[in-house]
């Protein structure tokens, strides 16, 4: 065996592999089905991921860490099918067991979560057309090879050490196939990608429920609750700009007409409710905001809305829990579970069960048919989406999704504010009698924010201007113009108080496993 053919080998395994991923992606578009195997490998790898590398993505991708996991699956598997050609040099026979059994994992998976025929047909297809491209280069780098030399190959024949450089026609013929096929299967990749994102948009838009009126509706929004600066959040986010941290990969098509909520456990009575029964009650609008734990400081992962729902108080007390009980372990469709101090759901906050956002039902992506909606905690341990089960438990006997992994179990919100305004580096003009305006968002949900201050370098603390307040349950514009800056380069930090006098910790602490700590601060150059 020659060092010479190596590169035919291992581009063979990889372009084949881009080939097995592309053909599997457009075979489940064309059929409607979310059994391709990228994202069941995704799926499959996010509980095994450690904590460690998962804060390492939120932090880096944001709401884009499922697109970057998808990517990094593809990229990973086409260095293990290089690396598998690489095999075939020696071994073809073996080679063709690890790329076909490697291949047929997805299916493996998939019909251990109860996938039918029809989830079968994506990995399979890409099998077959990867291993057929696997087995069609080998050849066609074989007679480039053979060509080059002047000789003949036959099949299982063995390629004596050519005498002749690289550059035979075939061989470019190889090198140009292999180079196009790739190509191919990297464009089939991202148009199966595509459009598995258009058809949740679509589903989103199409699986319409339609929503009463509230019977309590949320308050108007005051006059000054905007401070309506040019780069400040608004006071609501609207439903394409609101944050999505889950660990669904494609979030699940929940039908809202057969969807039901249970609530069990360690109660006097079990209850189910159904959509129909749920959107007969009473509901209620209420503005609350809600923060990730893996929320950076100054991060961007919070966001408020205008939620419609049931109290979630009304439904446990349906049910009636047992004395003892402390936690409820909520489940999503997908798996997900949850664990919120039983008190939280029960006292006079606004935790709903939500089925609508901003005036509309939940977008799929933000838990339709519903939601938990809890404000003063973290979502990890409160927002499940697409949430069916509500199991009244002990903190001592059960234990949720991310509490396994050494999260806390409880995720109070912590007092936390941002700068806005003037964006990181920016350069500001300095305007005689005007001042530099920095602006900002603080929150410390169902407590509320009672004074922001800032600093600018290392000097004192000033009071800032704060919006006018739409709940304690919201977040809250501030504002401060500086009229005696200098020209040059500054540092302007904020810190808020919340209502109970805790002042934001300085310290900083990492996300995981309870929130960050810390003060935001921006640079900025007044010229």
């Amino acid at each position: 065996m020659s060092a010479h053919r190596l590169p035919i080998f291992i581009l063979a395994g990889a372009v084949a592999t881009l080939i097995y991923f592309g053909a599997a992606e457009f075979i489940a578009a064309a059929v409607a089905v979310t059994s391709a195997p990228l994202l069941i490998l995704g799926r499959a790898v996010i509980p095994l991921t450690p904590t460690a590398l998962i804060k390492v993505a939120i932090a880096l991708f944001g709401t884009h860490d499922k697109l970057a996991l998808v990517i990094t699956i593809a990229v990973v598997g086409t260095i293990l099918g290089g690396l598998i050609g690489w095999i075939g040099l020696r071994r073809r026979g073996l080679s063709l067991v690890l790329l076909i059994g490697l291949g047929i994992l997805p299916l493996v998976l998939t019909l251990g979560t109860g996938g039918g025929v029809i989830d079968m047909l994506p990995t399979l297809g890409g099998v077959v057309l990867g291993t057929a491209g696997f087995l069609g280069l080998i050849r066609l780098g074989d007679r480039g090879t053979a060509v080059s030399e002047g000789t003949s190959v036959s099949e299982g024949e063995q390629v004596e050490e050519p005498s002749a450089p690289d550059g035979a026609p075939d061989r470019r013929t190889f090198f140009g196939v292999a180079g196009g096929l790739g190509a191919l299967g990297i464009a089939a990749i991202a148009a199966g990608q595509s459009t598995a994102v258009l058809a949740r948009s679509a589903a989103g838009t199409v699986t319409k429920l339609l929503l009463p009126r509230p019977a309590t509706s949320a308050p108007e929004i005051p006059a000054g609750a905007d401070l309506d600066i040019d780069g400040l959040a608004p006071i609501v986010t609207a439903r394409d700009d609101f944050y999505r941290i889950d660990t669904a990969l494609i979030p699940p098509a929940v039908s809202a007409q057969t969807w039901s909520l249970r609530i069990h456990g360690m109660v006097e009575e079990e209850v189910t409710i159904t959509m129909d029964e749920l959107l007969a009650l009473p509901l209620e609008e209420h503005y609350l905001t809600l923060t990730c734990v893996s929320n950076e400081v100054g991060g961007d992962l919070v966001g408020n809305a205008k939620w419609l729902g049931y109290p979630v108080r009304e439904l446990l007390a349906r049910a009636r829990p047992q004395a003892g009980a402390d936690m409820v372990l909520s489940t999503s469709d997908d798996g997900f579970t949850a664990s919120t101090p039983l008190e939280a759901l029960t006292d006079d906050r606004d935790a709903l069960l939500a089925v609508g956002m901003n005036g509309d039902p939940l977008p799929r992506e933000h838990g339709f048919p519903a939601r938990l909606v809890v404000p003063g905690l973290y979502g990890f341990v409160s927002a499940t989406k697409w949430v069916t089960e509500l199991e009244v438990t002990r903190f001592a006997d059960k234990q949720a999704y991310w509490t396994t992994r050494g999260w806390s179990t409880h995720g109070p919100i912590l007092v936390a504010s941002r700068v806005d305004v003037p964006r990181a580096g920016a350069r500001v003009e300095s305007r005689d009698g005007g001042g530099i305006v920095t602006a900002g968002m603080a929150w410390a949900q169902h407590t509320g924010i009672a004074e922001v201050q800032v600093r600018f370098d290392s000097g004192d603390w000033h009071t800032a201007e704060l919006s006018e307040e739409l709940t304690v349950d919201t977040w809250r514009q501030w504002r401060f113009v500086a009229d005696d800056l200098d020209k040059g380069t500054h540092t302007v930090t904020v810190r808020a108080t919340d209502a109970d006098g805790n002042v934001q910790i300085s310290q900083h602490r990492p996300p995981i496993p309870g929130s960050a700590t810390g003060l935001h601060d921006r640079q900025f150059t007044v010229v």
